[in-house]
């Protein structure tokens, strides 16, 4: 297993490679780059105070130096990479800053909502999942099947305006805010009303992350569970007098989450985990909201960034997923 990993960690590089090559050429030719904002800007200010807007070649090739586009293609993608190397990507034209401290300021709040979205899909989801297949065909299975199925259907940004109208003072109930992740008064309180504020805040965003991600995994931890009990083995350990319930919790259930192992691999890219529409629908600074507004303001730097690190967190999860696959299920050998 070893060499294998050690195989698919040197594969990441000509992945990466290939991946910002492309991402850096399709960039450099979408209209609208910084530079051009810039001429805009600067004929703009000439018009207000009365001047030409006429600009010489000159100042044309001093914006082009300033951007670092008076390079050719090629030295310009060298650059940037050895810059990557050396753990820079470089500055955001929008926000005049390291784009490295423009992403980090994203990470908590994006960390904090696809990682707990995650995790209570995951523990929600498996015991919901193996009781409706226990129960295939009651009651309990019917109702809870059209519950899970609504919540597929309804996309989160759509849930999200419902949810403001009905519960966020849209007419009917006052009992969340409106939007954001923590009050305006939130540096004067405690610490305790600190929390207290911001779950206070999440609650429906996280219902929205959740709505997706928690329908999919319990009908897949329902079929996985029907599958393995119509398994030769289920049969002969219940004809050798094993108990149901044990058979289900000793060898169903650990063979039913070989399937959702690969969705492990997910806890790598929680920071990029951004749901643009439902971010923008609450008002919330997350990495979806910064990507967009990236490629929007054709601010490249940050567009390469995220790029980048998503791709690599990726490959990273993907590798554990299939690593963690093999542990689970001893039938897989990794060559």
């Amino acid at each position: 297993m070893g060499r294998y990993i050690l195989r698919r960690l040197l594969l990441i590089i000509p992945t990466l490679l290939g991946m910002t090559i492309a991402v850096f050429l399709l960039t450099q030719f979408v209209p609208g780059g910084p530079v051009e904002q810039a001429i805009q800007k600067v004929r703009g200010a000439q018009l207000t105070s009365g001047a030409s807007a006429r600009m010489t070649a000159e100042e044309v090739e001093n914006i082009k130096a300033y951007f670092g586009f008076d390079r050719p293609l090629h030295e310009r993608y060298l650059r940037w990479l050895g810059n990557v190397v050396k753990g820079d990507l470089g500055r955001s034209f929008i926000h005049q800053r390291p784009v490295w401290d423009v992403i980090v300021e994203r990470f908590p709040v994006s960390i904090f909502f696809g990682l707990t979205s995650l995790l209570i899909a995951y523990l929600v989801s498996v015991p919901l999942g193996l009781l409706k297949a226990v129960r295939h065909g009651s009651l309990f299975d019917g109702i809870s099947s059209v519950a899970v199925l609504v919540g597929y259907v309804i996309p989160g940004w759509a849930l999200g305006i419902f949810l403001l109208v009905f519960l966020a003072g849209g007419g009917f109930f006052d009992w969340f805010p409106l939007g954001g992740v923590v009050s305006e008064d939130f540096e004067y309180l405690g610490p305790m009303e600190k929390v207290a504020d911001f779950l206070h805040h999440a609650t429906l965003p996280l219902i929205c992350w959740l709505a997706g991600s928690f329908a999919f995994l319990t009908l897949l931890m329902k079929n996985s569970v029907l599958e393995e009990l119509n398994r030769d083995y289920v049969r002969t350990e219940l004809s050798k007098g094993v108990p149901y319930s044990r058979v289900v919790g000793r060898f169903v259930l650990r063979n039913a989450l070989i399937p959702l192992v690969t969705g492990l691999g997910g806890l790598f890219t929680v920071m990029f985990a951004g749901a643009l529409l439902i971010e923008r629908v609450f008002d919330i600074n997350g990495m979806g909201l910064l990507f967009f507004n990236a490629i929007v303001g054709r601010d490249y730097n940050v567009v390469m960034g995220i790029i980048l690190l998503s791709g690599f967190l990726e490959m990273l999860g993907r590798l554990f997923s299939d690593v963690m696959y093999a542990v689970v299920d001893p039938r897989i050998r990794l060559t």
